[in-house]
């Protein structure tokens, strides 16, 4: 599976690339995913299958892959766009009948989610708030924008929230949505040529804890709602985005009131032809801190990570 990555090199320098699927990366001639989307798809696609046709340049294994997200990307998610979304908002908040409106509605609920330093990739941690009770990882499919508003690329996001604080109050929504530690992305992105109709996608995830699995689910994206194309004008008519945007498209996934994320959690998902995503679990979203520094510092990523052999079963 080919994957657009932005990954820091042995040198210290942050550039982009084409992994091959084979543990070949091929350089692209830009050094940020900002730069890449300001260009059309079909500028983009040749210069994929160009870097793909030339030698390869690094080795993916001994690179530092990072969140595919920089510059002045934002990454914006869509909510109560499948069915069990709707059910599960519901059940959980106060104010019921605002997520039973908007399901239905014409315009869609999008809501601002991460600006790039602060969003985490495959084996870093993800936290949960320690003024909330119960809190859930969201397993969504992800669109990579370009300036243009054409869909280039997929990817897997976890869209961690706090269900008990916007259950109380959906005013509450950026609190429990917004926070160091909310936002888990794959460490690259799929080219959109390569997926085709990003409808019919089988979503899995699994939540480890104590080596046993505290919770599995499954959807497809067969069960939207909304299809993707309708979110990405809803956002794009609100303003420009000069280097992209991430578009996260809601949940079909979400875990009874009697389940919670915590410390040590590992949580697993993958999303057929778009790839996976592995993140452990921390209690305090103060322990992310390190993001402000890992901006200028890439090389202090790994010391927070946690590969395979690490994982919770």
């Amino acid at each position: 599976m080919t994957r657009i990555v932005r990954f820091a090199a042995p040198d210290g320098s942050v550039r982009t690339g084409v992994a091959d699927g084979t543990g070949a990366v091929h350089a692209l001639g830009e050094h940020r995913i900002a730069e890449l989307l300001r260009l059309t798809a079909a500028e983009l696609r040749g210069r994929v299958e160009a870097a793909l046709a030339g030698p390869a340049s690094h080795d993916e294994a001994e690179l530092i892959l990072l969140p595919p997200l920089d510059g002045r990307m934002e990454l914006w998610a869509a909510g109560v766009t499948y069915e069990r979304s709707r059910e599960a908002r519901v059940a959980e908040s106060t104010e019921q009948t605002v997520y039973e409106r908007v399901y239905d509605a014409e315009r869609p609920e999008l809501f601002f989610k991460a600006v790039p330093w602060r969003v985490v990739t495959d084996g870093e941690p993800v936290a949960v708030r320690p003024d909330s009770e119960l809190d859930v990882p969201e397993p969504e499919l992800g669109l990579m924008v370009n300036r243009h508003g054409e869909t280039v690329g997929y990817l897997v996001v976890d869209d961690v929230s706090s269900r008990s604080i916007e259950g109380d109050n959906p005013l509450y929504l950026p609190q429990a949505k917004v926070y160091a530690g909310s936002c888990a992305v794959s460490a690259g992105f799929v080219p959109a040529w390569e997926v085709g109709a990003p409808d019919a996608l089988a979503i899995r995830m699994t939540v480890w804890r104590d080596g046993t699995a505290a919770f599995e689910g499954t959807t497809s994206t067969a069960a939207f709602r909304r299809a993707p194309r309708e979110l990405v004008g809803h956002l794009l008519a609100g303003q420009p985005f000069p280097d992209g945007v991430a578009l996260s498209t809601g949940t079909g996934i979400v875990p009874g009131l009697d389940f919670t994320l915590g410390e040590g959690d590992v949580v697993e998902i993958a999303i057929d032809g778009v790839g996976t995503l592995t993140n452990h679990v921390v209690g305090d979203p103060a322990r992310l801190g390190w993001l402000a520094e890992a901006e200028d510092r890439p090389e202090i990523r790994p010391r927070h990570r946690r590969g395979t052999a690490a994982r919770a079963r």
